[in-house]
């Protein structure tokens, strides 16, 4: 990753931390003028992004130090520790929201001071929503799982928002109380599956997977229009780490081709995957015709992958 990509997600891992912590001082200020169990799960769930964001800025620092000998491939993967943490603390913010609203199903009241409460709170999600479509837009561009994570749980966020406000609206018109502590707890459900998302993507990172199909066929392509010259390859791997991609292969050559001759092959190769992902950790072994691959003979007519 570019230290201009490193310094552009620092710098907004960083204004996370006092914007999370500005909204979640406006949802609790909605919860205290109004009482609802509603809004005060709205306002948990921003505990979590106060956290989170502290979180993020620590890890995405730390994925950006240079590789060093203890690390030669990076620190990339630090990103998805704090995505995983931010899914165990998603997870967590729900089942408190469900411990405070199950005993008020018992016993709902009205609300109180309900219009300023539900302003301050549609305020706040409406500063939610900008930042969700900064940071989901800056994890895809500089490929942050940390940002990523961010940007989609405050979406969530936001969407939560959104529910909780016309609930809240119903209950004041309809005058049932309880629709209170039971649109919290719907919001939990959603809370919930949110986390369970951040975590499930963040393990597939941690567990090495591929780069998606579309990128993978991209990568193909460059190496099927450089790889003249060669008689083939085979044994494409990818993987993703953070923003790193990892791209791995074998290239059968002429038994009688001098080693410059293949090495200017692999520059020319590695120059075009790098046009489709700049940055990228090129890996090829250049084997020689008729070399036995994974028990097999190689030998063909024309690059392929």
């Amino acid at each position: 990753m570019a230290g201009s990509d490193n310094r552009a997600i620092l710098r907004l891992a960083f204004w996370g931390m006092p914007l999370s912590l500005s909204v979640m001082g406006l949802k609790m200020l909605a919860w205290w003028l109004t009482g609802s169990v509603a809004l005060l799960s709205d306002g948990l769930e921003s505990i979590v992004n106060v956290i989170a964001s502290l979180i993020a800025y620590a890890m995405i620092g730390y994925a950006a130090k240079p590789a060093d000998a203890g690390h030669p491939f990076g620190h990339h993967k630090a990103e998805y520790f704090s995505a995983v943490i931010e899914g165990v603390l998603i997870v967590t913010a729900a089942l408190l929201i469900i411990w405070e609203a199950v005993p008020e199903m018992r016993a709902p009241v009205l609300l109180e001071a309900p219009a300023l409460g539900l302003a301050i709170n549609f305020a706040a999600s409406v500063i939610n929503a900008i930042w969700a479509y900064v940071l989901i837009r800056a994890g895809m561009r500089h490929r942050s799982p940390a940002l990523s994570a961010d940007g989609h749980h405050i979406l969530s966020d936001v969407i939560t928002s959104a529910g909780v406000i016309v609930g809240l609206l119903l209950a004041i018109a309809t005058g049932y109380a309880i629709l209170d502590p039971l649109l919290a707890v719907i919001v939990a459900g959603n809370i919930l599956f949110q986390g369970w998302k951040v975590i499930s993507r963040s393990i597939d990172g941690l567990m090495d997977k591929a780069v998606p199909a579309e990128e993978e066929e991209a990568i193909k392509q460059a190496i099927a229009a450089t790889a003249g010259g060669s008689l083939g390859v085979h044994d494409l791997k990818t993987r993703q780490a953070g923003p790193a991609i990892f791209v791995d292969f074998h290239m059968v050559v002429p038994e009688a081709m001098p080693v410059g001759d293949a090495h200017d092959i692999c520059d020319r190769i590695e120059d075009a995957i790098r046009v489709v992902h700049p940055g990228a950790r090129i890996a090829i072994h250049v084997e020689p015709e008729g070399e036995k691959a994974h028990g097999v003979r190689v030998k063909t007519t024309a690059p392929r992958v």
